[in-house]
């Protein structure tokens, strides 16, 4: 250390002591009050510093709390909206699980259900008339007034049951499957909201009235499906009376048919006999002869069949039809015909409904028809495209799997036709200039089947393609083109309208 810094050092220490020396002797003329003042300003001072901090702090948990109420408001409005989309999905929900509902009653006709309605609202009625549809508090004073504050409990609750039946009542008149959950909920919140409204006179719903009006909704339901049921029952009924006449129709032309044939035979055998009186060994009359017994026995076995098929209503055709055009691959409709030409009935269902025409992959003729076909429907229960409708008679299913139920089913050999002709399906596919799909094991039968149809059979003129089918011949379509050219403007405000 130099000479300097201690001299420094010693400096500073008499500066410093001076200074102590000056505190003492001022400290000695400041008076106890003083020192309170003093000790009181410094107090102040580390008050307001606090203060300052605290102040900062409530400001930003004032700026926290206007956010989160923002936030608060922002997720209120959105649970709103969540709210009614719920509604929305609650049915898509209950359409997914449609044809669940498990009925309630077991009344044998729509009839019975209108009767059971008409007994139940009639209940409402005499409960409303009882006063046991709605509690409430009738001990309320109104200025004193109890008369007044009776009426307007009694007012009050008139209003509040008179919503709830209208809820309820438009709840009922559109009751369907995709909404009756959600509307036997909405029955039970509108009870609830009826009470909440009600809850300082102590006015809500009774359970008893509440049970009535969902017992309603379930008989409004139930008789809906029941009436649903008729209806397709009755439907069903027509068409197989329909089915039924044409098959009698069939089966007295062919009748006619026949006997017409046999009494043309008939007349023909006994010339021939007459002949062969004069002529015994003419070997041309003889020839004649054998045919005409040939064609007479034919008759008589047609006869037979047509009297069998008369006598015995259960025989005919169970069908395996497909359409690809219309429902792609793997759907097939299994069902059944009493037709003596069951293409009728196919060529029926391809009518103007279908975009094409249906493919025949089997035609079994049954003694029992009804059995085979129910015994194929039974199979593929679980199968069924439509699984309320029992009518509509369509499967995914293979091939292979039908093959396999018919055989179990039927002693008899079946012949089935495994590639479907297609044919204005796959001509349609071919004037788009798009590929027809076909199964590559079979690839190349389908197209020896197509070609000897002459169904894709195209030839190339000069200017256009031509498309030759049996219903006709196309010109293949080409792409459009569309030339844009810049002619005469004209000033719509110089034209005189």
């Amino acid at each position: 250390m130099s000479f300097l810094d201690n001299f420094k050092g010693n400096q500073y220490k008499a500066e410093l002591e001076k200074l102590r020396q000056e505190y003492e002797h001022l400290q000695a003329f400041i008076t106890p009050e003083m020192q309170d003042a003093l000790k009181i300003k410094t107090e102040i001072e580390r008050l307001q510093n606090e203060q300052a901090i605290e102040q900062q702090k409530l400001n930003d948990l004032k700026s926290t709390f206007t956010a989160r109420t923002n936030e608060i408001r922002n997720l209120e409005s959105l649970i709103q909206q969540k709210n009614k989309q719920i509604l929305y999905l609650d049915e898509e929900i209950l359409v997914q699980e449609f044809g669940l509902y498990k009925p309630q009653y077991d009344f044998a006709s729509a009839l019975d259900y209108k009767e059971a309605l008409t007994s139940i609202r009639a209940t409402q009625k005499e409960l409303i008339k009882n006063k046991e549809a709605v509690t409430g508090d009738t001990q309320w004073e109104v200025n004193g007034n109890k008369a007044k504050g009776k009426k307007m409990v009694t007012d009050t609750q008139k209003l509040l049951l008179r919503a709830f039946n209208v809820e309820c009542d438009e709840l009922i008149s559109k009751v369907r499957y995709t909404n009756f959950d959600a509307s036997l909920n909405k029955i039970n919140k509108s009870a609830e909201a009826i009470s909440k409204l009600g809850t300082i006179m102590n006015i809500s719903i009774t359970q008893q009235y509440l049970n009535a009006k969902k017992k309603e909704l379930r008989l409004a339901f139930e008789y809906q499906l029941k009436k649903q049921q008729e209806k397709e029952e009755q439907k069903a009924a027509r068409a197989e009376q329909r089915e039924q006449a044409k098959l009698q129709k069939e089966l007295d032309e062919q009748r006619k048919k026949i006997e017409k044939e046999q009494t043309h035979y008939q007349t023909a055998f006994e010339k021939i006999k007459s002949q062969l009186e004069l002529h015994p060994d003419n070997s041309d009359l003889l020839e004649k002869k054998n045919q005409i017994e040939n064609h007479l026995l034919d008759v008589d076995k047609a006869l037979s069949d047509i009297d069998y098929r008369q006598a015995n209503m259960k025989a005919g055709y169970v069908y395996i039809i497909s359409n690809i055009g219309a429902f792609g691959e793997n759907i097939y409709k299994i069902g059944m015909t009493r037709r003596l030409n069951p293409q009728d009935r196919i060529d029926e269902l391809g009518d103007a409904s279908v975009p094409f025409n249906f493919d025949v992959h089997a035609m079994i003729f049954s003694d029992d028809a009804p059995a085979l076909e129910a015994a194929l429907h039974k199979a593929f229960e679980d199968r069924k495209l439509n699984m309320v409708n029992k009518r509509r008679e369509f499967f995914y299913v293979t091939l292979d799997e039908i093959k396999d139920v018919i055989k179990k089913n039927f002693d008899k050999t079946v012949e089935f036709t495994d590639i479907p002709d297609a044919e204005q399906y796959r001509v349609s596919q071919k004037m788009r200039g798009q590929e027809v799909n076909l199964p590559m094991s079979n690839q190349n039968l389908a197209e020896q089947s197509i070609e000897n149809k002459s169904v894709s059979t195209t030839k190339q003129t000069e200017n256009t393609q031509l498309l030759y089918t049996k219903w006709g011949v196309y010109e293949m379509p080409e792409p459009y083109h569309i030339n844009f050219k810049k002619g005469h403007q004209t000033n719509l405000k110089e034209v005189n309208l």
